[in-house]
């Protein structure tokens, strides 16, 4: 059984390339608009890792990891910020709400492979 992954970005063409790249390495992949979407998708089905973007409309990526943090079924679910924001400021708060790790957009396909099989498999 594939492992699903949310992927949560306000822009259409990089949740395209998420979702190519991953359904690609064999893995379902679930999209979202903004966090709003991501965090009412991942209350309805069984996700295994979420990929979020820091900057988007009605809900930021730092609020919804916290808001996924606060649900039991994610206390421990890897959480991967996929973002253009890589300074040290932003990471220490990406962390601070429970950020699994951090990747800087625009990001390479094979690169972010190796880091979802790490994390999930």
């Amino acid at each position: 059984m594939a492992k699903t992954i949310l992927a949560v970005d306000d822009s259409a063409s990089i949740r395209q390339m998420v979702s190519f790249t991953l359904k690609s390495a064999g893995y379902e992949v679930v999209e979202a608009v903004d966090g709003q979407d991501g965090l009412d998708k991942a209350k309805t089905r069984n996700i295994h890792l979420v990929l979020t973007d820091q900057n988007m409309p009605r809900m930021d990526g730092l609020t919804l990891i916290k808001n996924l943090r606060a649900l039991p079924q994610y206390a421990s679910s890897p959480i991967l910020m996929l973002t253009t924001e890589s300074s040290d400021a932003m990471k220490s708060q990406g962390r601070a709400a429970g950020a699994t790790g951090w990747l800087v957009k625009p990001f390479d396909p094979q690169k972010l492979i190796e880091v979802v099989r790490k994390v999930i498999g």
